[in-house]
C-alpha cells in the first residue's frame, strides 16, 4: 500500500473569491432556469445576466490583482504539466493540488469564456418578439442581432454542459480520489502536499 504523502492545511481561497464562486453559481443557474422556463418577459433573466457580467469583471480583475491562488498566473499551466496531471488523474488517491489543478484551470477559463460570450450575445440579441431585445441590439446589424439569438441558445446548452461536467468532476474527486473540493470553497482551507 502506498504511503500517504506529507500534507499540510493552507488557507487557499480568499473570501472574495469564494463569494464570487457561489454568487456566480446561483445567478448562472437562476438565469438558465429563467431562460428555459420563463416567464415570457425576460426582465429577471436580464438582471441575472447583468449580475453575472459584474461578477465576470470582478473575476477578471481579481485574476490579476487578487491573492496569489486567485491569479491566473498561479494556476495556468503548460502542456507538459497538463499531461503529467492527466497521467495520475485516475489514481485512487487525493491529488493535494495547491489550487486549481491544470485541468481545473482549463475548465475555469472555458467557463469564464463561455459566460462572457453568453453575456455578449444576450446584450445584442433580438428575438423578434419586441419585448426581450438586448439593450445593445441597436448597435449591431439586423443579421447579427438575429444570429445572436441562436448563439445565445447554443451558449445556454454549453453552460449546462460545463456545469454538469463541473459537478461530475466534484463527485469524481469526492468518491474516487477521496478529496473534498467543496469544503475548501466554503472555508478557504485545503490540504496540499508539503514542499
Amino acid at each position: 500500500m502506498a504511503q500517504k504523502p506529507p500534507v499540510r492545511e493552507i488557507r487557499l481561497w480568499d473570501p472574495l473569491l469564494r463569494g464570487f464562486h457561489w454568487l456566480l453559481a446561483f445567478f448562472v443557474i437562476l438565469a438558465w432556469c429563467l431562460g428555459q422556463f420563463g416567464p415570457s418577459k425576460m426582465t429577471l433573466h436580464f438582471w441575472c445576466g447583468y449580475v453575472v457580467a459584474g461578477l465576470l469583471i470582478f473575476r477578471l480583475v481579481w485574476g490579476f490583482v487578487g491573492p496569489a491562488p486567485a491569479r491566473f498566473s498561479h494556476f495556468l499551466r503548460g502542456p507538459g504539466e497538463i499531461g503529467g496531471y492527466l497521467r495520475g488523474m485516475f489514481l485512487r488517491e487525493p491529488s493535494y493540488w495547491p489550487g486549481h489543478n491544470p485541468l481545473g484551470a482549463l475548465s475555469v477559463i472555458a467557463m469564464l469564456a463561455v459566460l462572457a460570450t453568453q453575456i455578449t450575445t444576450g446584450l445584442i440579441s433580438d428575438p423578434d418578439d419586441y419585448i426581450n431585445v438586448g439593450p445593445l441590439a441597436s448597435y449591431v446589424s439586423s443579421a447579427t442581432r438575429s444570429k445572436a439569438v441562436g448563439w445565445h441558445e447554443l451558449g445556454a446548452n454549453l453552460i449546462l454542459l460545463l456545469v454538469l461536467l463541473h459537478l461530475a468532476v466534484i463527485l469524481f474527486y469526492r468518491f474516487w480520489k477521496r478529496e473534498d473540493l467543496i469544503k475548501p470553497m466554503l472555508n478557504g482551507k485545503k490540504l496540499v502536499r508539503k514542499d
